[in-house]
């Protein structure tokens, strides 16, 4: 894709007017896979309300949500300069955790979602004047320039993403971080052989999330663009169950 694309104006909703403008009237289309397999934890007018409690999403990850969080805020860097992206909001506190870092370094931070319903509950969870920005876009289709942030940020989304998704997201976001830039994955993994929720944790994950075991079969660079699959770093948690994968751009 060429980086001569033009950067859209935030979509409808924007945590600082001044780093970004609405663009009344513009639409997303959502992928079918949520509206089929994920209505009950994303789209569904309730799932905030049930969803957005932070003991919830914490027992969800069997106990380790503040451990993940921590593990990729700290990756990330302390103080975070320039523009950092991240890809699909978050229930819990993981954005107004990186903000207070993304201020710190005078950068700003964009974060991307296909859900308008998502970015307004990631807006009233944010600070009035946090230096962000809340655009509605497709991770697979991201209309922002070639290399036009220092790193990004998935956060348990490509469990939720069939393959074919999943691998043109990695690629858009290898296209939008700039060459020596860096970018996190956390999400699942195949836990080890001793480890009880291998075989009880498997059969609710196929049931309710039925691309999740993709990342129990496959290693992550299975869906990276070529050029992203040397030089990785990854990290086991949790008796394997979860990883954190990092690439340099």
């Amino acid at each position: 894709m060429s980086s001569r694309r033009i950067f859209p104006r935030a979509i409808a909703e924007v945590i600082a007017p001044a780093l970004a403008e609405s663009q009344p009237g513009s639409h997303v289309k959502v992928p079918n896979y949520l509206t089929m397999h994920y209505w009950w934890a994303y789209v569904h007018p309730r799932a905030v309300w049930f969803f957005e409690r932070q003991w919830l999403v914490n027992l969800i990850l069997w106990g380790n949500y503040e451990r993940l969080r921590d593990a990729a805020a700290t990756e990330l860097g302390d103080v975070l300069s320039g523009a950092t992206l991240q890809v699909a909001c978050v229930y819990g506190d993981l954005t107004s955790r990186l903000i207070g870092r993304v201020a710190a370094g005078g950068g700003r931070i964009d974060v991307v979602d296909v859900l308008p319903m998502q970015l307004s509950n990631l807006r009233r969870k944010l600070p009035p004047g946090a230096p962000a920005r809340l655009l509605a876009m497709d991770s697979a289709d991201l209309n922002i320039p070639d290399a036009s942030y220092d790193r990004a940020l998935l956060f348990f989304l490509l469990h939720e993403q069939p393959g074919s998704h999943r691998e043109r997201t990695l690629s858009e976001v290898f296209r939008v971080v700039r060459p020596g830039g860096k970018i996190v994955i956390v999400d699942y993994a195949l836990p080890h052989w001793w480890h009880p929720l291998r075989y009880l944790w498997r059969p609710l994950l196929a049931l309710l999330e039925p691309f999740a075991l993709d990342l129990w079969r496959h290693e992550i660079t299975r869906w990276l663009p070529a050029a992203a699959r040397t030089g990785l770093r990854r990290q086991s948690f949790f008796g394997g169950l979860y990883q954190k994968v990092v690439i340099r751009r």
